[in-house]
């Protein structure tokens, strides 16, 4: 009878596994979203442990919109730790559509270098930027910075004093 339970127990446990490994509605063009109420998160291709690291690589250019299965969707917000350990990733350009960037969302990517966030961005979740050591060109098109007051650009700013970092207003 144990014997039975322990392999019930572990063939939950095992399917549990599975199913959290992918954990998106689908792939767009490379990039994974999740689909909620005519908008569009941009999320995470697995589990951090299992190769997210591989799943971004290069420049990113996030759409204003996404069409799949016949159905057009906002791009509104980027996932918690969707980008998490990506450290192919080189640059990310965010659509003027989007209004969150959820915590962790690009922490260690070591490789990012330039950001873009647009003046739709009101949101900036914690940890956001942890651990990217080469990101030295963000670009924040917004005319009011109180927004990101409480959150790691522009604690990420102040961190890399000395290299040569570019904040740039919406004139230029």
């Amino acid at each position: 009878m144990k014997k039975i339970n322990f392999t019930f127990l572990l063939a939950i446990l095992m399917s549990m596994v599975v199913s959290s490994a992918f954990a998106y509605d689908a792939e767009v063009d490379g990039i994974y979203y999740n689909f909620s109420s005519g908008n569009a998160t941009v999320t995470f291709y697995s589990s951090y442990s299992s190769g997210n690291a591989n799943a971004y690589k290069g420049d990113i250019v996030i759409p204003e919109s996404v069409t799949y299965n016949d159905k057009t969707y906002r791009v509104t917000s980027i996932g918690s730790s969707a980008f998490k350990g990506c450290s192919g990733l080189t640059s990310v350009n965010m659509p003027n559509s989007m209004t969150i960037v959820s915590s962790y969302a690009f922490e260690y990517c070591s490789g990012l270098t330039s950001i873009t966030i647009p003046s739709g961005v009101t949101t900036i979740g914690n940890s956001a930027f942890y651990g990217c050591s080469n990101l030295t060109d963000v670009k924040v098109s917004v005319t009011d910075l109180s927004a990101f007051c409480n959150n790691k650009v522009i604690g990420l700013i102040a961190s890399n004093i000395g290299k040569p970092v570019s904040l740039i207003d919406k004139d230029g």
